[in-house]
């Protein structure tokens, strides 16, 4: 659509002007780690500080960003970015069969830039937006022949989008879910070929949130950094699985329900809710599935989209002290809207199987 290659062209100009972007600072390095044939894994980026965790696959897929001088990167990449968001907007739409016409994706799509975990995106120079339209793309539209692949490879640059496949196994999709799984099989596979000390990875401190930053910080919206702010400290392995397990458990199946009803896109944007919800670590500019989730409630209930836009417009979650380990002096009403965003996905997925419950 002409109105999606503006937005890619505007969000190239700008991203190129401003520069700088943090996260987008560690891709280039582990592009240009596995270059050098070095581990990425080794050494933080020197320019940040930061160190590089996602799979090694990953890590390949970062290559072309380090060919390219950083002014580049940063364009090109905020404009993928940016026609990213737009190109979700236009897929949810056609998915329930509504027009979208170019000016209303593009109005759409600018207005996202309000919601929180968006514009954090854009700021940080997160993979996000990409990531998750490649889900909704092969979650959403009707089967084919390769329908999964891009579930397997998303999950080969985060594993935590494995979680669709256990959605695809409730609805009934096991061939699509096989190919998500071999496909995943695959990247491992690259990764450990392309990128030395990749088994590092899988073998050390994977499943140890700190390694990524301070699970305590109020920008972690997952059910892990809730228990940490809760408990003043991170709790242990048994009690995260055991809270978090069922929880997002609980939410893949709303979301099956849903899709077995009909509605693809609740049903995925659940199982992403359910994604964020286990993940040690979702922060918040993570919870760019926001918008398709807003999308979608805006034909159930605009009062629905309307409160559930507000949750990441307000920002609630930064509302109590934050940074610096303040999180662990948390008062009741700090935990309540300091874990807002996690709060709204539990809402939603309660308000979804009530209605799912009901007759007709």
């Amino acid at each position: 659509m002409p109105w999606i290659l503006v937005l890619a062209v505007g969000g190239t100009v700008v991203g190129a002007l401003v520069g700088g972007f943090t996260d987008l600072h560690v891709y280039r390095y582990a592009g240009r780690t596995v270059l050098d044939g070095m581990s990425v894994y080794a050494a933080d980026d020197p320019v940040t500080g930061l160190p590089f965790t996602y799979p090694p696959f990953a890590a390949v897929l970062m290559v072309p960003l380090a060919l390219v001088p950083g002014w580049l990167a940063a364009g090109l990449w905020t404009g993928a970015s940016a026609a990213c968001v737009a190109a979700t907007v236009v897929v949810v739409r056609r998915a329930h069969q509504l027009p979208t016409p170019g000016w209303l994706v593009a109005s759409v799509a600018l207005a996202t830039i309000a919601l929180e975990p968006v514009w954090q995106n854009l700021a940080f120079g997160q993979v996000n937006a990409l990531l998750m339209l490649a889900v909704v793309v092969d979650l959403v539209r009707p089967e084919r022949r390769w329908s999964g692949v891009l579930v397997g490879v998303v999950a080969g640059i985060k594993l935590t989008p494995l979680v669709f496949v256990v959605l695809l196994v409730l609805v009934g999709r096991r061939a699509a879910a096989g190919r998500a799984v071999l496909a995943f099989a695959a990247t491992v596979a690259v990764g450990l070929v392309a990128v030395p000390g990749a088994s590092s990875y899988w073998t050390d401190g994977l499943l140890d949130a700190r390694r990524v930053g301070p699970p305590a910080l109020a920008h972690n919206q997952s059910a892990f950094g809730a228990l940490t702010r809760l408990l003043d400290g991170p709790p242990p392995t048994w009690l995260w699985l055991a809270v978090a397990g069922p929880l997002a458990l609980a939410v893949v199946v709303v979301g099956a329900a849903c899709w077995r009803r009909g509605d693809r896109v609740l049903g995925t944007c659940l199982a992403a809710m359910a994604m964020l919800l286990a993940s040690p670590i979702a922060w918040s500019h993570h919870w760019v599935w926001a918008i398709p989730v807003a999308v979608a409630l805006w034909e159930r209930s605009r009062w629905a989209a309307a409160a559930w836009s507000a949750v990441f417009v307000s920002r609630p979650i930064l509302w109590p002290p934050w940074g610096e380990g303040r999180e662990l002096e948390w008062g009741v009403a700090d935990h309540v809207a300091g874990n807002a965003y996690l709060l709204a996905a539990l809402v939603l997925a309660s308000g979804v199987a009530v209605t799912l419950r009901r007759p007709g």
